[in-house]
C-alpha cells in the first residue's frame, strides 16, 4: 500500500511540478507568458480588493507574484511527494490564491463560452483543493505506529 500511495502522490504533484518547470523555463526578464496572462486578471483582482477594503493596496510587481507562485508549486510539490503536510499546505496556499484570480468566471455572463471554460477549470482546482484537504485530514487522523519493544523476561532464582 505504501508504494501505491507514493505513486499517487507523484502523479498528483506532477501537475504542479510540470507547471512550475514550464513557467521557470519561460520566465525570462519580463515574467514570460504567465505574467502576460496573469497581469490583467491580477490587476482586476487588486482593484476589487482595494474597492472592498476602502483603501489602496500596495503595488506588487507581477514578476514577484509569478516567482512566488512558482516557488509554492515547485517546493510544495516536492515536499508533497515525500508525504509532507507542509508541502500540502504550500499547495493549498497556491490554489487558494490562484483559483479565484485566474478562473474568474464570476466576471462573465453565464451564456458566454468563456464562463463555461473558466467555471470548469475553477471546479477542477476546487477538486484539487479538496484532495489536498483530504490528504491533510487523513494524515492527521491515522495514529502513528509505535515500535513494539519486547520486554525481557524476569529471571527467577
Amino acid at each position: 500500500m505504501g508504494f501505491i500511495s507514493f505513486v499517487g502522490r507523484v502523479l498528483f504533484a506532477s501537475i504542479f511540478l510540470l507547471s512550475a518547470y514550464q513557467e521557470f523555463s519561460e520566465f525570462g526578464t519580463d515574467g514570460g507568458p504567465a505574467a502576460k496572462a496573469l497581469k490583467p486578471k491580477f490587476n482586476l483582482f487588486m482593484q476589487q480588493v482595494s474597492k472592498n477594503l476602502g483603501m489602496a493596496v500596495p503595488h506588487i510587481d507581477i514578476k514577484t507574484v509569478i516567482a512566488a507562485l512558482m516557488f509554492l508549486k515547485g517546493f510544495g510539490g516536492l515536499l508533497f511527494i515525500i508525504s509532507s503536510s507542509f508541502g500540502a499546505f504550500l499547495l493549498l496556499v497556491y490554489l487558494a490564491f490562484i483559483t479565484p484570480v485566474v478562473y474568474d468566471f464570476y466576471n462573465y455572463e453565464m451564456e458566454s463560452s468563456q464562463f463555461v471554460q473558466l467555471f470548469v477549470k475553477f471546479s477542477q482546482n476546487l477538486a484539487l483543493f479538496g484532495a489536498l484537504l483530504f490528504f491533510l485530514g487523513m494524515k492527521n487522523s491515522i495514529p502513528r505506529r509505535h515500535s513494539k519493544r519486547r520486554t525481557g523476561k524476569t529471571k527467577t532464582n
